[in-house]
C-alpha cells in the first residue's frame, strides 16, 4: 500500500483479509508485534506487541483516521528499527517517570498544565495539540497516554491512545513527529475546512514535463516507421487507391 505509514514496514508479512474489522493485518516475521488497519473505522491503527505469537497483547495503540499517516510512521518505524528475533525493546517496560514518553513536547516549549483529578495536560502554544496523561491508573490495560491535534470533533481531532506498558520510547518517537517542522503534501480540496483554516498552506506548482534530451529526440526518430503499413489504415478512412488504367480495346 501506498500509506506512508507502512513504509518502514513493507517487507513483514501481510494478510489481507476480506471480512471483519481489520482489512489488513500487518505482523513483524516471528508474530510479536501487529499493525491492524482498519479502512473504514474509526480507530483505524491499531498496534500492539506480546511476549511470543500466541500471548495477550502486553500494550496497544489506537491510532485514529484523523491522525496523518507521517506521525504514524514515526511509531511503526521505531517498531521497525527495533525489531529483531534477539530483541525486546519494544516490550521494555516503561520507567516511573513519566516524563520520558513527552519529553520531546517539553523541550519543544509545550506547556504543562496543574494536575487535575490524576491527569497531566501538555499543550502547545496555539493550544492545538497536546497530550492527556493518567499520572496514577494502576491498571496495565489502561489508556494511559492520548496524544490529540486539531479542534475536537470527529473529522477534525486526530488522536493517538497507548495503554500503560507502552514503552515510553516509542512514544517519544511519535511525540517527536508531532513538533516536527517539516512541511506535508496535502490535497487542500480533501482538507476538511476547519483544518484548512489553521494550516501554513504554500500552493506547490505541480511539476514540470521532463525536456526530452536529443538522445530522447533521436531514439523517437528511430522508432517512427518510415511508412504507414496498410494493416494500419483504419477501416474508416475515406483513403482509396488509384483506379487502374482501362486496358486496351478490341
Amino acid at each position: 500500500m501506498a500509506d506512508a505509514a507502512f513504509e518502514p514496514v513493507v517487507d513483514w508479512l501481510h494478510h489481507h483479509l476480506d471480512d471483519g474489522p481489520c482489512q489488513l493485518l500487518i505482523t513483524s516475521p516471528d508474530h510479536r508485534i501487529k499493525i491492524a488497519w482498519a479502512g473504514d473505522d474509526y480507530d483505524v491503527w491499531r498496534i500492539g506487541a506480546s511476549r511470543n505469537p500466541v500471548s495477550e497483547l502486553q500494550w496497544s495503540a489506537r491510532i485514529n483516521q484523523n491522525t496523518p499517516p507521517e506521525l504514524v510512521r514515526s511509531f511503526t518505524s521505531a517498531l521497525a528499527a527495533e525489531w529483531s528475533e534477539d530483541s525486546d525493546t519494544f516490550l521494555a517496560s516503561p520507567s516511573y517517570r513519566w516524563t520520558d514518553a513527552v519529553q520531546p513536547l517539553l523541550d519543544a516549549g509545550w506547556e504543562r498544565k496543574p494536575q487535575s483529578r490524576g491527569l497531566v495536560e501538555i499543550v502547545s502554544p496555539d493550544r492545538l495539540a497536546g497530550v492527556n496523561i493518567d499520572v496514577v491508573s494502576t491498571d496495565p490495560h489502561a489508556d494511559t497516554y492520548v496524544l490529540w491535534a486539531g479542534p475536537p470533533g470527529w473529522g477534525t481531532r486526530a488522536e493517538a491512545t497507548f495503554t500503560a506498558r507502552t514503552p515510553q520510547h516509542l512514544i517519544a518517537a511519535m511525540a517527536t513527529a508531532f513538533v516536527d517542522p517539516t512541511p506535508v503534501v496535502r490535497n487542500k480540496a480533501r482538507l476538511n475546512p476547519r483544518l484548512a483554516e489553521l494550516a501554513q498552506i504554500t500552493p506547490v506548482p505541480p511539476p514540470r514535463p521532463k525536456v526530452p534530451t536529443p538522445a530522447d529526440l533521436q531514439r523517437r526518430a528511430a522508432r517512427r516507421p518510415t511508412a504507414l503499413p496498410a494493416s494500419s489504415v483504419p477501416r474508416w478512412s475515406t483513403t482509396t487507391s488509384r483506379p487502374a488504367p482501362p486496358g486496351p480495346r478490341r
